[in-house]
């Protein structure tokens, strides 16, 4: 009872506190008003806020992961994981680039994925996860799915922000954002790095394929989704080099390729889990 409160309290909590926070951003950095101020800077506050929550939910995550001796793992831990760093990813962005007009939009997903382990609290043991192979495939694995997760919602929001644009709207919410160009660098630079580590994930993958899991690798639809997703990403990213590509057909390219991971692993999962009561 005490291992499952270890996990369940953090992430109510980070996930009260997210909800929150993405509130607070909503109200003073999209919500219209007529004494509307001008763009506010990330406070220092702000940023400890966020910190708290990050470090509430990562230590729910651990412990519900970790602290059964073994290793544990379902879809709804994937998407916290996920949406964790995801927002650690925003968070530390931050200190480079203005971000905080971006928190509204990730930060209420991040609430609902924080808590989505318990509500959904079905878990499987993962069997060779001391092997450092599978160590390495996983992290891998889970940083590119986190990346990709970003890039999507970054990609969605930086359409909704040009078609405001190229109508000449100036709202408040727009005053807040980077530049679209800034927007647009971070988001390729999101996809360049999440497409390295997704290479390296479907590597380890094929290479500690036997070794970990007692057979050579099989092309099932998970394998099939990854690798086709893997394609995707690799067109864009040879579009962007060769011919510049951006705007809405970086957006579907993206998109396309993250619903393809998306139904790779979490898709599977949440069918196996949930739909039909699998473990």
């Amino acid at each position: 009872m005490l291992d499952i409160l270890l996990h369940l309290v953090p992430l109510i909590a980070a996930s009260l506190l997210y909800a929150a926070l993405g509130f607070y951003f909503w109200h003073t950095r999209w919500r219209e008003t007529d004494k509307s101020p001008g763009p506010l800077p990330t406070q220092f506050w702000e940023r400890s806020a966020i910190f708290v929550a990050l470090t509430l939910q990562g230590f729910g995550l651990y412990e519900g992961l970790f602290s059964a001796g073994g290793m544990r793992f379902s879809f709804s831990f994937a998407l916290s994981l996920m949406l964790w760093l995801a927002v650690l990813i925003y968070w530390l962005e931050g200190f480079r680039s203005r971000m905080d007009g971006l928190q509204p939009m990730v930060l209420p997903l991040a609430a609902l994925c924080a808590v989505l382990p318990v509500i959904f609290p079905q878990v499987r043991i993962i069997e060779n996860a001391n092997a450092w192979g599978f160590k390495l495939h996983f992290l891998a694995a889970m940083l590119a799915y986190s990346l990709f997760t970003l890039s999507a919602m970054h990609a969605v929001f930086m359409g909704f922000v040009e078609r405001k644009l190229h109508h000449r709207e100036h709202n408040k919410y727009l005053a807040s954002l980077p530049p679209i160009l800034t927007m647009e660098a971070l988001l390729f630079r999101m996809i360049v790095i999440a497409f390295s580590l997704l290479t390296l994930a479907l590597g380890s993958g094929i290479m500690f394929s036997e070794a970990l899991f007692g057979k050579a690798l099989v092309l099932d639809h998970k394998t099939l989704f990854a690798f086709a997703s893997w394609g995707i990403f690799a067109a864009l990213l040879i579009g962007r080099h060769t011919y510049g590509w951006r705007g809405r057909i970086a957006l579907r390219w993206t998109l396309a390729g993250f619903l393809l991971l998306l139904l790779a692993y979490i898709g599977s999962r949440f069918v196996s889990e949930v739909l039909l009561g699998r473990i």
